[in-house]
């Protein structure tokens, strides 16, 4: 399937985005409590909220990360991630908890599809082959850096800080060593030519990386995510 295509799958949804992206409260996470990190000095991805698919193809698809803003109106789903409605839904379900570096696959039933029909055209084929990623993370923790196909992240409550590089340029880090460790002992000492794109992504803002590309991400905040990796 061509890149363009699957790209164009979940660009559909600009054409039915409704005002405002539903980021009013926090759901009872209450963003800001004790173990929140502090955001970076200056964004360095841009933010459109004017976008046409015909420019993110030529300007960002295969090129750069972007944020989009205004894209979707998930507000349903929205709803239903917060923290008292996942608490009655699934408060008496066991997780296993996985590192960052390893995989889980121990899985509970959420509700995806509220977020699928906001996000996909349902009548556009080429979006049957994404997988979604669902998460709840505390303060100071993340993935590290790591790579693989395209796609996009939504916060859907909290913040999420982003560090990414080009598939030219691999970052100077450890894969067992957490990204708030790398924030602390290799980030400052890293020369401006070496310095990633970074910038925090909030609720409702959508931050769309190209495929390949390396990123890390750190969560400021109790965060509240979904993602979609193009298939």
């Amino acid at each position: 399937m061509a890149p363009a295509s699957r790209l164009l799958a979940l660009w559909a949804l600009a054409a039915v985005a409704l005002p405002g992206s539903g980021a009013e409260g926090d759901g009872g996470w209450r963003p800001g409590g004790p173990g929140a990190v502090a955001e970076e000095e200056r964004c360095t991805v841009e933010r459109r909220a004017d976008l046409t698919y015909a420019e993110f193809v030529q300007q960002y698809a295969f090129v750069r990360p972007v944020i989009l803003q205004g894209l979707t109106d998930n507000s349903r789903f929205r709803a239903l991630c917060s923290r008292d409605r996942l608490l009655a839904s699934f408060g008496d379900r066991v997780v296993r908890l996985s590192t960052a570096n390893t995989y889980s696959y121990h899985k509970v039933d959420l509700p995806f599809q509220e977020y699928v029909e906001q996000l996909l055209h349902p009548q556009d084929p080429t979006s049957l082959g994404n997988a979604y990623s669902f998460g709840i993370a505390g303060a100071g923790s993340g993935v590290p850096f790591h790579w693989h196909g395209p796609g996009y992240s939504e916060v859907i409550y909290g913040r999420k800080r982003w560090f990414l590089y080009p598939p030219e340029k691999t970052p100077e880090f450890h894969p067992n060593k957490t990204t708030l460790a790398w924030l602390r002992d290799t980030y400052p000492a890293l020369p401006p030519s070496a310095r990633p794109l970074e910038c925090t992504i909030r609720a409702g803002e959508v931050l769309y990386f190209p495929d390949r590309w390396w990123h890390a991400t750190l969560n400021l905040d109790t965060s509240v995510f979904i993602s979609t990796f193009l298939g």
